[in-house]
């Protein structure tokens, strides 16, 4: 690189990595969900939208149809002019490289809109000029391959257009939809699809091409080192710019011999903009700093807090510049951090850390992100570095979240003991579990997540021995979010309760005309098994887990199990609930899943028994293959399940997943199954369990048929019951909606029962079995979680 005659060497890549550049990617990101947008909103809504426009070009439609055809032809031709004004810019500018990517742009989004069912469809485009003109531009106007042309163009171009010519050209374009509303009374839809898809294609290309943004502005930056005192001689790129800035080790003449240089782009801008809004969105207003409202006011502020702490005498380096680049760059500069990193120390100085940090902390400033290479001593003071998220008049709850960082970078440092006995010493027993109470999860900053290897278990031994060392029984974690885990679990269970309940409510007219000749007792009896099949399952997996949990708790959590199964597809959330109950009341994890997976297994061996058994009591006179999938249906299924097998034995990913996870579950099990043909009462108590689960659905089952009149016996309901159940278990819904229904339905009626009775018969089963029980669920599950039982 030449700067002002001198030449000054360049080392290591300054260009920014495609999965850094957050401006272009989110870009793309939008123009894609633009795309999904128009296209949902022409298949799903077009008739409401054709209605608006028509309305609002009543409105607006105030011209004749002379003028109307004038405004027309004067919009056509800057739009048919539009390209070549584009090109004319770009030749004049001397951009020679971005003619490719223009042409480019162009024919690829031309391309993505001439592909259809019957090949690839040729725009018409007749040059020779015909008798009417407007005849001639409609031809560009209307045809969505000439607007996705431009719009595709104009994405690649606009980075390297002067700004005033940008903005008329992207008003120009953008006018089409007015234009029409005023002439024609109708955007068409295949014009807005040609103007998303364009933006996607250029966006994509801007991506993977660059913009003049990635071109980093270092002749500037040496003149602004230049007018500080330091002459540069050499720079050498330490870290590309990423989600943090670009890093320059940087060679001068000057009152320092080496300086650090981070340059801040646009992309950082986003990065840093996206984040804050993130912040701001999911943390409580306690928990973060007020806004910056722009980039240059982020590093003027980190460099303002680096002079403030500089004061105090604990700060690493000393502020060299700041200042604004071209191509909306940022500069700051400070000279190289002295002293020697923490991580290359011994624990004698800990003391002197923590004072230090009590200081900082008495003159109303918080770090904020204190990973170990930000922490330095030289000749026994202590010095902090970094300053990117340091606030001056910092609240209470950013000096403790400042405490709780710094015991996860010590403890991962210099051991439990040393780290914490330290910090009670220095700052008192109450600050430290008051501060403990942050060792969580949101409290960590990116910083210490990557420089801590296995930061979540130093995190929790940390806060473990500040129980021990203390004598608390237990400290409880600090709300740092607006919302807590199981707050948006909550949410989402709750919403997809709604969905899944939606089909349902459809029924419910035609369920209730049926009450009228509902025989009530029945039902009542319905209702008292379908509550005794909890007593069953909570006693299965009591002796599962070897009658370590009281049976009460296991029934609650077997209603509550109820809800979070239906929400969840296939039922796996309920599985993962029981797991998670077990684990709370003092199972180990891998004790707690073999004791759901051993339970789970024990329920599929007597469902395929007693389906087996009452088949075999049902003899010849009960036709089967009635609720039977067809041979073809079971071959497909079969030949799903050899290429699943097969996908496992031979995909490398997947065949570690099963060795190292599936299968030592899978010889627990194994082994557990074995202990239980030692244990017979055991056996008989898990046996019974699953035994009165399915047992108890079919006389559900079979109580409901009769409160509307019966007509099959409990062998045929039992049969339907767990091959209609077991088929719809495959079924993608959350706890079976609609496949469980189709295929009770189905079964009956195939065994001859009446639609009439088998229809309310089989609602009023779902009824009793799993929306009364859903309802009670949610309450129950709440309050599992305010008694820290899930």
């Amino acid at each position: 690189m030449r700067v002002d005659g001198r030449e000054i060497p360049v080392t290591g890549s300054l260009l920014q990595p495609r999965t850094r550049r957050t401006s272009d990617i989110v870009r793309v990101v939008l123009a894609a969900m633009g795309v999904g947008v128009v296209v949902a909103g022409s298949l799903i809504t077009r008739p409401e939208w054709l209605a608006l426009e028509r309305s609002v070009s009543n409105i607006v439609g105030f011209l004749s149809p002379d003028q109307s055809t004038m405004v027309y032809l004067v919009y056509g031709m800057l739009i048919l002019a539009l390209p070549f004004a584009i090109l004319i810019e770009l030749v004049l500018r001397r951009q020679w490289k971005l003619l490719a990517g223009y042409a480019a742009a162009g024919l690829l989004a031309v391309l993505a809109l001439s592909v259809t069912g019957a090949g690839i469809s040729t725009p018409k485009w007749h040059l020779p000029v015909p008798d009417r003109f407007d005849t001639f531009l409609s031809q560009f106007l209307d045809d969505p391959r000439w607007i996705a042309m431009l719009a595709a163009m104009l994405t690649v171009s606009s980075p390297w257009l002067p700004v005033r010519p940008r903005r008329w050209m992207w008003f120009l374009l953008l006018m089409f939809a007015p234009i029409h509303l005023v002439v024609s009374s109708v955007v068409p839809a295949r014009a807005m699809l040609g103007l998303v898809v364009g933006w996607l294609v250029g966006a994509v290309i801007v991506w993977l091409v660059g913009t003049p943004a990635l071109e980093v502005p270092l002749e500037a930056a040496v003149r602004v080192l230049a007018r500080r005192g330091y002459t540069v001689r050499a720079f050498r790129v330490d870290r590309p710019a990423g989600r943090g800035p670009l890093l320059l080790a940087t060679e001068v003449d000057g009152p320092e011999s080496e300086l650090v240089v981070e340059m801040y782009g646009k992309n950082q801008r986003s990065f840093g903009a996206i984040r804050q809004v993130w912040r701001w969105i999911t943390f409580r207003s306690s928990e973060t700093a007020p806004l910056h409202g722009s980039m240059h006011r982020a590093v003027e502020h980190r460099a303002l807090l680096g002079i403030a702490i500089g004061e105090l005498g604990m700060a690493d380096s000393h502020q060299v510049a700041v200042a604004g680049l071209d191509r909306g760059w940022m500069l700051y500069a400070h000279t190289v951090p002295r002293g020697t990193p923490i991580r290359k120390l011994s624990a004698q100085v800990l003391p002197g850390v923590w004072r230090s940090l009590l200081r900082m902390h008495e003159n109303q400033i918080s770090h904020g992100d204190l990973q170990p290479d930000q922490v330095r001593v030289s000749q026994g003071d202590t010095l902090f570095g970094g300053f990117s998220a340091a606030e001056f008049g910092a609240s209470e709850a950013q000096r403790q979240t400042d405490i709780a960082q710094l015991l996860v970078s010590t403890t991962s440092l210099f051991g439990k003991r040393e780290a914490v006995a330290t910090a009670i010493e220095v700052l008192g027993e109450d600050t430290v579990v008051t501060a403990a109470r942050r060792l969580t999860k949101s409290a960590m900053p990116t910083g210490i997540r990557k420089s801590v290897p296995e930061w979540t278990k130093v995190m929790a031994t940390a806060r473990e021995e500040v129980r021990s060392q203390t004598g608390h029984d237990r400290i409880q974690s600090e709300q740092l979010t607006r919302f807590t885990r199981n707050q948006i679990i909550q949410l989402v269970l709750l919403v997809g309760l709604v969905y899944v309940a939606y089909p349902f409510f459809s029924q419910v007219p035609t369920f209730f005309s049926q009450l009228r000749t509902l025989n009530w007792w029945w039902a009542l009896l319905g209702l008292a098994i379908s509550g005794l099949t909890y007593v069953g399952a909570a006693a299965a997996l009591w002796a599962c887990a070897d009658g370590l949990i009281k049976v009460r708790y296991l029934v609650v959590e077997q209603l509550a199990n109820t809800f979070v199964a239906t929400t969840t597809p296939a039922g796996v959330g309920g599985l993962a609930l029981s797991v998670r109950f077990l684990q709370q009341a003092g199972m180990t994890t891998m004790r707690a899943t073999a004791a759901v997976a051993l339970q789970q297994s024990m329920q599929v061996i007597t469902h395929l028994t007693l389906l087996v058994i009452f088949s075999v009591i049902a003899g010849t006179s009960t036709n089967l293959a009635h609720i039977v999938p067809d041979a073809s249906v079971l071959y497909l299924a079969a030949g799903v399940v050899l290429g699943l097998v097969g996908a496992f034995m031979f995909v490398p990913k997947l065949r570690r997943w099963v060795n190292h996870s599936v299968r030592p579950q899978l010889k627990e099990v194994v082994g557990e199954l074995i202990d239980l043909g030692r244990d017979p009462k055991r056996f008989a108590v898990i046996v019974g369990g699953c035994g009165a689960i399915t047992l108890g659905q079919a006389l559900a089952l079979w109580a409901s048929v009769e409160a509307f009149g019966g007509g099959t016996n409990f062998v045929t309901v039992t049969i339907v019951t767990m091959i209609g159940g077991t088929l719809a278990s495959a079924a993608p819904t959350p706890g079976g909606v609609g496949a469980v229904e189709a295929a009770l339905i189905g079964g009956l009626a195939a065994f001859g029962v009446p639609a009439e009775i088998a229809v309310p018969a089989v609602l009023l089963y779902r009824v009793l079995t799993c929306w009364i029980p859903v309802a009670l669920g949610w309450p129950v599950m709440r309050w599992m979680s305010e008694k820290q039982m899930i």
